[in-house]
């Protein structure tokens, strides 16, 4: 039974179109090339290479033998540098898929600092506001703000509460009347986070009473930043996570509404493919994220990068 090598041997001999030269490639005696050739000749019963005095060349049988067995060795090697990859906790490439909003105003810091302490990590960073396939993605771990999940298929784990904030514009209610309870809320004036349209629903509480209730659907949007410039020019109430509207309330740009009401959190979560077992990389970053996070005292992000 012939190993990986000697098919690697083998096609490299056809590729340097001569025994001398794969020699050379694979830092091997050109008799110990010539001889393993040999014996994966004589187990396969088939004359693979001609010789002659100036190149060697593939017989009908070696051809067909290399299309079949360089595939094979390609992905053998594939697979042994992502194990490879995977079992060092300090180098390697890790992808990372993240929302918009926190991509664009928190990643960019968190990066930095994780290159700082791993030089030797790759970052494959891609955002998406949408949740993601885990295992279909191509990604290690998403980052995802959200509330509790539902899917079962995969491994969350909660970092922190992301509190929220009902926002406007002061603009607003020169026009329309400024909501004492919710009751008050007009869907009209409330846009939504969601997709396909539908209403995105708020849940507020104040003490033991607790009220949910439909946003509207005039504007629906999967992205933060554009529901936060809509309440900013005034065409709506919104309900967005802290670290994106505290810069907005400190400038006067927006300004908070139901204050004596509690929004209902979103959890700040990684999200894992279903791992038996954390791998040493995705694990390294897990750690370094989830301490830095909370060195942050709370999820009190700054809203620009840098």
């Amino acid at each position: 039974m012939q190993d990986i090598n000697s098919f690697r041997v083998f096609l490299e001999v056809e590729a340097q179109r001569s025994f001398a030269g794969a020699a050379r490639v694979l830092r091997m005696t050109p008799a110990s090339v010539t001889r393993i050739v040999a014996r994966l000749e004589t187990d396969l019963g088939q004359q693979l290479l001609v010789r002659t005095t100036r190149q060697v060349s593939l017989t009908n049988a070696g051809a067909v033998v290399a299309a079949r067995l360089r595939p094979i060795v390609e992905e053998f090697d594939r697979a042994t540098h992502d194990i490879t990859r995977a079992a060092r906790p300090d180098r390697g490439r890790l992808a990372i898929n993240a929302p918009m909003s926190f991509g664009l105003r928190v990643m960019p810091r968190m990066i930095h600092s994780f290159r700082l302490a791993y030089p030797h990590i790759q970052i494959d960073l891609q955002m998406t506001d949408a949740l993601v396939d885990i295992v279909d993605a191509s990604c290690d771990l998403a980052i995802r703000i959200a509330r509790p999940p539902a899917v079962k298929s995969a491994i969350w784990r909660k970092i922190c509460e992301v509190p929220r904030q009902l926002v406007a514009a002061p603009a607003l209610f020169d026009r329309v009347a400024r909501p004492g309870t919710p009751d008050d809320l007009d869907p009209d004036h409330c846009l939504s986070y969601s997709t396909g349209g539908s209403a995105e629903v708020w849940r507020l509480a104040k003490g033991a009473r607790t009220r949910s209730l439909p946003a509207g659907t005039s504007v629906c949007t999967n992205n933060g930043e554009v529901l936060y410039s809509l309440a900013a020019a005034g065409d709506g109430i919104v309900n967005l996570p802290v670290f994106l509207v505290k810069d907005g309330l400190a400038k006067g740009e927006v300004v908070p509404v139901l204050t004596d009401w509690q929004i209902t959190p979103l959890y700040l979560m990684l999200y894992y493919p279903p791992y038996e077992r954390l791998p040493p990389l995705v694990s390294t970053f897990t750690d370094f994220f989830e301490a830095w996070v909370h060195d942050l005292d709370g999820f009190d992000f700054p809203t620009t990068p840098g």
